[in-house]
């Protein structure tokens, strides 16, 4: 080896370095291009101006999904709010909730965790608010196959019409007394009762667990310091939010340790021949068909769930169904003449006849567009980075579908905030999940499994009300809203019936 030897494979060893700096540095920029990393990121939604600390809570009103409606007709269908230290995207337009609940479902399919859910659901465990995954699935495969198919809810026909007939002879004996009725009360207690029957096995105690089904959807929205500003959770016991909250949950926790139990003994007794949901769930964890273990927490919060949601939302539509018949006397006379003409001189209006009341469905649509019974959908959470119709959605963001103003939107809805019927006939819209301008009950993968349970219980008391009775009321109508989870009538609807002779 000459002395120019070592030099030379030096500078080759130092070009050799500089080569591999030059392709590694190449393969990286490559990289970060294919990641986005070459182009700034889009910017977020526009949103109100911000206060330091404390956001934008001071723009929400007593009633959110109305303060959201007025802020997004100036900032747009998308728009970022901070509410605290929680970044909130409200969605208002029927393509942007289409791009939340189909497009990228997935990215949005989980649940922020919320103080709320946390007591009155024991952290989660429950369809609505369970993270998306396994269980979540497993959970919603149950509650579509088994508690809630179309033939399940057909089985409990008899439950709604011997409810229906109950209702009816109340109502009857207030027309003989010459009373008016609190209509409002009637409704939650025959929801209670349907809700208890097809859950519990039977009736309990009236409209009380009712009552309690409503305060926990108060109770649910009511303000926490932890969901906002997480390091002042503690505040949250100062306020007495959370031991408020921890009361209630107590007195339905007793109740449904109680029915558990009940169920279970009488099973160990033999008796399998109820057919209620927690007997479903009792046989298929005894058949070996559920692949998690049903702990008692995970039990109460699917009946929680079943319950609370099944009996508040269902009371609410019909309370503000027969506020708005009240209010538009054509609407009334027109629906009354379907259902009398449908059922005829029958001895009671029947499961079957519904079917052909199809201006019936359309009321009950019109209600459920101009009364969504949940305005703003349980809130999501992106599980991502996201781009939204051109603008950065960052992972751990709440989302918030403000279903009122989608449903009232003027580029979407003629004569958005009358209620007219007729806007659905022959109109193949549902409210399935699928038609983005209308979704009282959610869609994607999060859409509401009890769809069917709902509807079914509505469109047989109303056509009972209306078929047996003809109403009026005898001081001013008052539509004032009042703001839990489900949104029903601030001041309680008390109607004077009068007795009908087909």
């Amino acid at each position: 080896m000459t002395s120019l030897s070592v030099p030379y494979l030096q500078q080759t060893e130092l070009n050799t370095f500089l080569l591999s700096l030059v392709f590694v540095s190449f393969v990286a920029l490559l990289h970060k291009l294919r990641r986005g990393g070459g182009k700034s990121k889009p910017k977020p939604p526009p949103g109100p101006p911000k206060l330091p600390i404390i956001g934008n809570l001071h723009q929400l009103g007593k009633l959110p999904h109305r303060s959201f409606h007025a802020l997004s007709k100036k900032y747009g269908p998308l728009m970022l709010l901070h509410l605290g230290s929680t970044k909130t995207l409200v969605v208002s337009s029927a393509e942007a909730a289409g791009e939340v609940m189909k497009t990228h479902d997935i990215v949005f399919s989980n649940r922020p965790k919320k103080t709320a859910a946390d007591i009155f659901l024991y952290g989660g465990l429950d369809i609505g608010f369970s993270p998306y995954g396994e269980y979540w699935r497993q959970l919603k495969k149950i509650s579509v196959v088994e508690l809630l198919s179309l033939k399940r809810v057909q089985s409990f026909n008899f439950v709604r019409e011997e409810e229906a007939a109950s209702l009816v002879e109340k109502i009857r004996s207030a027309c003989v007394a010459g009373d008016s009725v609190n209509i409002t009360e009637m409704l939650m207690s025959i929801a209670n009762n349907i809700i208890s029957r097809c859950v519990l096995g039977q009736a309990y105690e009236g409209a009380k667990f009712g009552k309690l089904s409503r305060r926990i959807m108060q109770q649910f929205v009511d303000f926490s310091f932890g969901d906002v500003f997480p390091l002042l959770k503690w505040m949250d016991y100062v306020t007495g939010v959370v031991p408020k909250m921890k009361s209630t949950l107590r007195e339905a926790d007793v109740f449904l340790d109680q029915v558990i139990a009940e169920h279970r003994n009488l099973r160990k007794n033999g008796d399998h021949a109820k057919t209620d949901f927690v007997n479903i769930m009792l046989q298929l964890e005894e058949n070996g068909m559920l692949d998690f273990q049903l702990s008692q927490d995970k039990f109460k919060a699917i009946l929680m769930d079943m319950f609370v949601g099944g009996t508040d939302t269902t009371s609410t539509i019909m309370e503000w169904l027969m506020a708005e018949l009240i209010k538009n006397a054509n609407v009334m006379r027109k629906v009354q003449e379907e259902v009398r003409r449908v059922v005829g001189k029958k001895l009671k209006v029947e499961a079957e006849d519904l079917e052909e009341m199809n201006y019936l469905k359309c009321t009950i649509k019109e209600t459920l567009r101009l009364h969504p019974p949940v305005p703003l959908l349980i809130p999501r959470e992106s599980s991502t980075d996201v781009e939204l119709e051109g603008y950065y959605i960052p992972r751990k963001t709440t989302v918030l579908v403000n279903v009122l103003a989608i449903q009232t939107d003027p580029k979407v809805w003629d004569k958005p905030e009358e209620f007219l019927p007729e806007r659905f006939e022959n109109n193949p819209l549902d409210f399935k999940g699928q038609d983005f301008q209308f979704i009282p009950f959610g869609g994607g993968r999060r859409v509401c499994p009890g769809i069917t349970f709902g509807v079914a219980s509505i469109s047989l008391m109303i056509a009972n009300l209306l078929y047996w009775f003809d109403w009026k009321t005898s001081e001013d109508l008052d539509m004032t809203e009042s703001y839990g989870v489900s949104v029903n009538k601030k001041i309680p609807l008390h109607l004077l019936p009068t007795m009908y002779s087909p």
